[in-house]
C-alpha cells in the first residue's frame, strides 16, 4: 500500500512539474511575442531661439604703481571716483556701480625680485564693477572706455578678467514655447516615418525633455545668446 501511494505520489509531483514548465514557456512565449510586436519609433525635436541678454556684468580694471603706500591708496581714491564719474555721466545709475577692495603688491616683500628690480614699490589693483539690466547702454558705454585711458588712468588685466559677462535670465518665460515647439518637431519627424514605413503613428511611449543650453550665437557677439533645448519621444506604430 505504501509503494502504491509513493508511486501515485511520484506520478502526481512529475505531473505538476512537467505542467509548471509547459505554463512557462506558454507565458515566455507570449511575451515573446508581444515584444515582436511592439513597434516603435524614437524621434528628437529641437527647437532654437536667439535672445539678447538681459543682464550684463562689466569688470574695469586699473592699477596705480608708488613708492609710498598712503599715495597709492589716494591715488587709487581718485582714479575710482574718475571712473565712477565716467559710467554715471554716461546713464549708469550710482546703484548699478561697485568698487573692490584694492589688491595692493610690496615688491620688496617677494621672495624673488625686490626694490631693485622695480621702479615702484607698491603696485595696486582695483576693480569697478558694473552690474546692469540695461544692456545696450552699458555696451554702448563700453565703446567710450578709452576716454578714461586720456584721463591717466591706467587700465589693466587680463582678456579673461575684464571680460564682460553677458546673462540671460528669461528662460522661464520661454520654456513652454520652446517645449512646444520641440515637440512638435518630433511628431513631424515620427509622422513622416510613419507614412514612408505604411505605419499609423500611435501614442507616446516615452517622452524626454532635454536640459535646455544657452551659449554665445558667436565669439563677436557674446551678448546675444542661442537657446536651445531637445525632446527625445518614443511613439507607438501600428499597421
Amino acid at each position: 500500500m505504501d509503494i502504491q501511494s509513493n508511486r501515485g505520489l511520484t506520478i502526481i509531483g512529475a505531473a505538476i512539474f512537467l505542467g509548471l514548465i509547459a505554463f512557462g514557456f506558454i507565458v515566455g512565449h507570449s511575451a515573446i511575442t508581444y515584444k515582436e510586436y511592439e513597434r516603435t519609433v524614437t524621434v528628437k525635436g529641437l527647437a532654437e531661439e536667439e535672445h539678447i541678454a538681459d543682464i550684463v556684468i562689466w569688470p574695469i580694471q586699473y592699477t596705480e604703481a608708488s613708492n609710498q603706500l598712503a599715495e597709492i591708496y589716494e591715488n587709487l581714491e581718485n582714479s575710482g571716483d574718475k571712473v565712477e564719474q565716467f559710467l554715471t555721466e554716461r546713464g549708469i545709475s550710482e546703484e548699478e556701480i561697485s568698487i573692490s577692495t584694492p589688491l595692493v603688491t610690496d615688491k620688496s616683500a617677494q621672495r624673488y625680485g625686490g626694490q631693485n628690480d622695480a621702479q615702484f614699490r607698491y603696485v595696486a589693483d582695483q576693480t569697478v564693477t558694473v552690474y546692469s539690466k540695461n544692456v545696450d547702454l552699458v555696451r554702448e558705454v563700453m565703446s567710450q572706455l578709452a576716454d578714461l585711458g586720456k584721463q591717466g588712468i591706467t587700465l589693466s588685466g587680463d582678456e579673461y578678467q575684464v571680460r564682460p559677462e553677458y546673462i540671460f535670465d528669461s528662460l522661464n518665460d520661454i520654456k513652454p514655447r520652446m517645449i512646444e515647439a520641440a515637440t512638435k518637431e518630433a511628431r513631424a519627424v515620427a509622422e513622416k516615418f510613419a507614412e514612408d514605413s505604411n505605419s499609423e503613428l500611435g501614442k507616446i511611449k516615452t517622452a524626454n525633455q532635454g536640459l535646455f543650453s544657452i551659449s554665445p550665437r558667436d565669439n563677436n557677439n557674446p551678448h546675444i545668446k542661442k537657446v536651445r533645448v531637445v525632446s527625445t519621444i518614443v511613439y507607438y506604430l501600428s499597421d
